[in-house]
């Protein structure tokens, strides 16, 4: 009888603990979401999301969670749902501005500039009417950029000239904050220029961009120069030039990899081009330049999949 009690409690033992190995894992799958997706193992990361917002549908960090899962796989009108759904259960205006930011990120994706610019413009205004002029700057520096990845080039000069001037507004301001907006509009007007068509004057702003940085007020810049010189001369068609600057940038970038992926593929090798778009591809990034490059990348590929 007594032996029969501790095989019995053996049992219950056992089962208890494997209960709660159980429970362990699951709990510990739930909280894994943003691990998973810096992993790229995008359905199980939204998988993960999906469990904790069936418990927590109020959760900020797992609503704009499964949006970003949803908008890396092309996913566009899902995760607006959960990005709208975020926007809603912020519960501070900081909150909302950030959230709005992430939704106008994700119609970055889409390719939607207008779209991106009704989001952005809010998070603008609350900065604004916070008096963080530098915050409201960003923001529009990026709706800008969203702006020119998506071809809207006159949105995109605009918000660009808005962000220099709204973030020059900074009372207070020291020369070397001056500096830091001067170099952006011109590093802007130099993409800008160069997708216009007019190398002659995307190289003049090139030269002012490097006359700012000579200054020596913000060598933190420094690692966007480099990226600059190989954007205009790309859209200059001197490939060699693109190549020497491009490869000098940060290559982990995915914007950076998907234009170098362009460079290779315009000088025919397209073995090179194929393992930087896929790179590109890759990214789980959920930002301004992952915004255009992670979508054309991945069209890049499977055309060159339906080709063969």
């Amino acid at each position: 009888m007594n032996s029969q009690r501790i095989m019995t409690s053996h049992r219950i033992g056992a089962i208890s603990f494997i209960l709660a190995l159980a429970a362990a894992a699951l709990w510990g799958w739930q909280q894994t979401g943003p691990q998973l997706l810096r992993e790229g193992k995008l359905e199980e990361a939204l998988a993960a999301y999906l469990t904790e917002l069936r418990t927590s549908p109020k959760s900020l960090t797992a609503n704009n969670g499964a949006g970003v899962v949803l908008d890396l796989t092309g996913r566009y009108t899902e995760a607006r749902a959960y990005f709208e759904r975020a926007i809603q259960v912020s519960r501070t205006p900081l909150e909302r501005a950030l959230a709005r930011r992430s939704m106008a990120i994700s119609r970055g994706f889409a390719g939607d500039c207008k779209g991106a610019e009704k989001l952005e413009s809010g998070a603008f205004e609350f900065y604004l009417g916070t008096t963080d002029y530098y915050n409201a700057g960003e923001v529009a520096d990026e709706l800008g950029r969203l702006c020119l990845d998506a071809g809207d080039l006159n949105r995109a000069s605009e918000w660009y000239q808005k962000g220099h001037d709204t973030g020059r507004d900074e009372p207070n301001i020291t020369p070397a904050r001056r500096d830091l907006w001067s170099f952006r509009l011109a590093h802007a007007r130099a993409r800008i220029a160069a997708r216009r068509g007019k190398p002659e004057e995307a190289t003049k702003y090139v030269r002012e961009a490097r006359a700012i940085l000579d200054r020596g007020t913000n060598p933190e810049q420094e690692q966007y120069f480099q990226p600059l010189a190989g954007y205009v001369a790309f859209y200059a068609r001197d490939y060699t030039a693109a190549l020497a600057a491009l490869q000098k940038a940060d290559t982990g970038d995915p914007f950076i990899q998907c234009l170098l992926a362009q460079t290779w593929e315009a000088t025919g090798d397209r073995a090179q081009a194929l393992a930087y778009y896929r790179k590109a591809a890759e990214s789980t990034a959920h930002s301004a330049p992952a915004a255009a490059a992670r979508p054309f990348a991945r069209r890049k590929l499977e055309s060159g999949r339906d080709a063969k």
